[in-house]
């Protein structure tokens, strides 16, 4: 079966967004694997294609975006497509991850 999850890079215990953009990225990847995890998955093991969207495509950005996905699947590379948006759901949000997972039968 599939898992589809799409979140961002809150404080799952605040609920507050994170100030600082890399931690903001580091909370989205976190969120994704408990997410996955609750849904009955193994997390981004399972992770066969990722769709972000960014209101900072810098280099910067996008730099710690490759570093995450590098700590959270160091044994595969998934699908991954990057869109640079002018606004996100939230008034703060800068990151959201759109995962795919295929946890079997």
């Amino acid at each position: 079966s599939l898992i589809n999850a799409s979140l961002g890079g809150w404080d799952c215990t605040s609920g507050e967004m994170k100030k600082d953009l890399y931690e903001e990225i580091d909370q989205a990847f976190e969120n994704v694997d408990r997410n996955l995890k609750d849904a009955g998955g193994k997390g981004w093991s399972q992770v066969f294609r990722v769709n972000s969207y960014h209101t900072d495509m810098s280099n910067e950005a996008l730099g710690h975006m490759v570093k995450n996905l590098r700590k959270w699947m160091p044994d595969h590379q998934p699908l991954l497509t990057c869109v640079g948006v002018a606004k996100l759901a939230l008034e703060d949000m800068r990151i959201e991850i759109e995962v795919s997972a295929y946890v079997g039968a």
